[in-house]
């Protein structure tokens, strides 16, 4: 598949991802089960403040799962493409435990910046990544990659934008390490429009095994 730049999908992630949620359907009420936001503590503290050291680049390798001790989180992974309007494709709505990588990028543990994404919710409750933003700095991400290896990553920051301020270049910048980004739906949240941001984890590789 043709290798597309990450900032090609930067102004639409949001949009793909966040309509038809289960708030919006007739699930709870906001307040009451809308999904944990990322506090003020867990964004990025500065260059190089408080990071693991990176580990070595892998070799490209296809993912083939996700998981996140921290927040309960042990998915599979499918290929996403872009679809005809440009936008990042995502995971089936109906299978709420499938996240998504963007195919066309870095591989998770290549030099790079690797992308993953999944949905909060579906019309039946919450979905894979629903607890993404309780997840909180220095937190491991692991990734099961068809080489038969796994690449180990370290959470550096936890942060919620709204959509019309989405850091395209932060988010999905080129990186000379191998890095990860893990997006879904979060911020404010509104019944005629769904969510209006995105929760994104910022991770580094640190091992493998």
């Amino acid at each position: 598949m043709r290798r597309v730049g990450n900032t090609a999908i930067a102004a639409v992630t949001a949009v793909a991802l966040c309509s038809g949620t289960w708030l919006l359907v007739g699930g709870a009420g906001p307040g009451t089960g809308t999904p944990p936001q990322p506090s003020a503590a867990q964004a990025r503290t500065g260059a190089g403040q408080g990071r693991a050291p990176a580990a070595p680049a892998l070799p490209p390798s296809p993912p083939d799962r996700i998981r996140v001790p921290a927040i309960g989180v042990d998915a599979p992974l499918t290929g996403l493409g872009l679809t005809p309007s440009g936008s990042l494709d995502v995971p089936p709505a109906e299978r709420k435990n499938l996240a998504g990588w963007y195919e066309a990028g870095t591989t998770p543990g290549e030099r790079g910046t690797a992308i993953v994404a999944g949905h909060v919710d579906n019309t039946e409750g919450p979905a894979v990544f629903y607890r993404l933003g309780a997840l909180e700095r220095g937190a491991t991400i692991e990734v099961d990659r068809r080489d038969g290896g796994v690449a180990v990553f370290t959470v550096d920051a936890v942060e919620v934008y709204a959509a019309k301020d989405f850091p395209d270049e932060k988010v999905y910048g080129a990186a000379t390490r191998p890095e990860l980004r893990v997006i879904t739906c979060g911020g404010d949240y509104s019944r005629s429009t769904g969510y209006q941001g995105n929760v994104v984890v910022f991770a580094h590789l640190t091992g493998s095994r």
